[in-house]
């Protein structure tokens, strides 16, 4: 199997395309710390094991890990595509599988039209353009004309971030819906 790679605009994070279906429940983030979770999933289990591997995110046709900063890609990348070689060629089908364990999803509140429409255009125009670059969006909460969102995967730590979501996130939030004001990003976990 042939597994390739592309960077993301993190430095610190690389995305592995291996060609299958990677997750059917929606994007889901492990990080090293997080054992408890990491667990009851073997590869992101057998990529958090390696060396210098802080994070592995599961979109669905991709893979994306983030490093440790004093480690190289170069040092690293085999490892990584021999551990998604080796989970697939078990056999595996799929990593996440609509069956496992579910994952919350953005929260949607049906009684609020704005947090409708908010959701709409992450769901629609951004998370598709972020997912491109190996990482996702996920929207938290919006009072007082502030919209707060997640950022997963390659967006989490990423230098553009702070520019994507302004000038792109918050621009266009701020067109479709004018009760917005502006876009902040909670802190990662």
């Amino acid at each position: 199997m042939m597994v390739e790679t592309e960077h993301t605009p993190n430095p610190e994070t690389l995305k592995f395309l291996p060609g299958k279906i990677v997750s059917e429940i929606g994007p889901v983030e492990f990080n090293k710390g997080n054992n408890q979770d990491n667990k009851d999933v073997p590869l992101a289990k057998s990529i958090l094991s390696l060396k210098g591997i802080d994070m592995v995110f599961f979109g669905e046709n991709f893979i994306t890990v983030k490093k440790e900063k004093n480690f190289q890609w170069d040092d690293l990348k085999h490892g990584i595509i021999a551990e998604i070689n080796d989970y697939y060629s078990r056999g595996n089908e799929v990593v996440l599988k609509k069956t496992d364990k579910k994952t919350s999803s953005s929260e949607k509140n049906s009684s609020n039209e704005t947090v409708n429409k908010i959701n709409e255009i992450l769901d629609s125009k951004v998370r598709p353009a972020v997912a491109r670059d190996g990482g996702d969006i996920k929207f938290k909460s919006f009072e007082n004309g502030v919209v707060k969102v997640e950022l997963k995967g390659s967006c989490s730590g990423c230098p553009s971030s702070v520019l994507t979501l302004k000038q792109g996130v918050q621009n266009l939030l701020c067109h479709y819906i004018p009760e917005v004001k502006s876009v902040e990003a909670i802190p990662d976990k």
